[in-house]
């Protein structure tokens, strides 16, 4: 029992840590939307394009020696195009952002509506208030897929509501482990 209670301790604490770094994303996204996408493309496509560079640079290095093994070549052009999609791409890359963005906080409110159902279970009194704040999660996930027209300020506003409501959801958990486990 008390390896479970250390478990879902540890969750806990994770939950709050992932939803503080979404908090600052969020935060960041609402003072410097258009300059945040346009930094986080630029720095993964310079990323790609490196890395396919030093895949190239490899299979040139080793040419001869391991062909029949070696993959550096394809690789490495491979994630030149990629680097250089992502850059001419930043806008739609944005949007690809706004739905993983939008699936992980639906993945998170279903993981907290069971968390909800277990504490109800336990019998604690706060259950409703974890089931409400899963359910606001939940219409913020699917706001964040579905509304195309979504622009950046918006998924960080959304993104720092549910990160806000995940806290607080996981300070309930915490404070109702004993009665969980």
């Amino acid at each position: 029992m008390e390896y479970l209670k250390k478990i879902l301790k540890k969750t806990g604490w994770s939950s709050i840590i992932t939803s503080t770094i979404f908090a600052i994303i969020g935060i960041i996204l609402i003072v410097k939307p258009e300059t945040t996408i346009t930094i986080i493309t630029t720095i993964l496509g310079i990323s790609l394009i490196a890395i396919g560079g030093y895949k190239v640079f490899e299979y040139l290095r080793n040419k001869g020696q391991y062909d029949s093994y070696s993959y550096d070549l394809a690789y490495g052009i491979i994630a030149i195009i990629l680097g250089i999609v992502v850059m001419a791409y930043w806008q739609e890359i944005g949007t690809i952002f706004r739905i993983l963005i939008g699936l992980w906080i639906i993945y998170s409110s279903v993981i907290r509506v069971t968390l909800s159902l277990q504490l109800r279970s336990a019998k604690s009194k706060v259950w409703i208030y974890s089931l409400v704040i899963a359910l606001i999660m939940l219409t913020c996930g699917i706001y964040t897929i579905s509304n195309a027209g979504t622009v950046v300020i918006a998924v960080g506003i959304v993104i720092l509501i549910y990160s806000i409501l995940d806290i607080i959801e996981g300070i309930i958990f915490l404070n109702n482990l004993k009665k969980i486990a």
